[in-house]
């Protein structure tokens, strides 16, 4: 019995195609669908260079409010673009329970969500963008296939970004 899912996304291109997937089946099965977007923590370069730019108390108090503010950002962002791929005033809005971004390495994010939320399903797509080229299965995609302790709803992303047929 499926009575809560985890739509993971990237918001990239196909991004409108995996929530539609996940919009579809979270109304067939009646379930909460929780959605999340994970962003990767900063890179060592740009750690660094911040760190030979400012002293620690303020390199640690940009890392604590600036982080807090980033991530309310984009956590808007998300919910923005979500009504925007739905359109403002579609009832499946409501179908969302909840909206999370978490900062971290993506796949581990995911499956601990997962957990978290006691989820019975995950949605997400199958591709990755590595060099400029599309990939069909990430890295993220792979590990998450790999190493979850509930099914995962794989979205092939070699199809054209468009509505799910009924």
């Amino acid at each position: 019995m499926i009575r809560s899912m985890l739509y993971a996304t990237d918001l990239g291109l196909y991004a409108p195609l995996v929530l539609q997937h996940a919009l579809s089946m979270a109304r067939t099965f009646n379930a909460n669908l929780y959605v999340l977007h994970v962003v990767e923590p900063m890179g060592q370069l740009a750690q660094s260079v911040l760190e030979s730019y400012l002293d620690q108390a303020t390199l640690d108090a940009l890392h604590e409010q600036g982080l807090n503010t980033v991530m309310a950002t984009i956590e808007n962002r998300v919910f923005d673009t979500l009504r925007q791929d739905l359109g403002s005033g579609n009832p499946d809005l409501a179908l969302i329970s909840a909206l999370r971004v978490r900062q971290g390495d993506p796949w581990q994010v995911i499956l601990e969500q997962a957990e978290t939320l006691g989820v019975d399903l995950m949605v997400l797509g199958s591709h990755s963008h590595v060099g400029g080229k599309d990939v069909p299965l990430g890295r993220t995609a792979v590990r998450v296939l790999q190493l979850a302790a509930v099914p995962v709803y794989m979205v092939p992303l070699s199809q054209q970004p468009g509505a799910v047929k009924n």
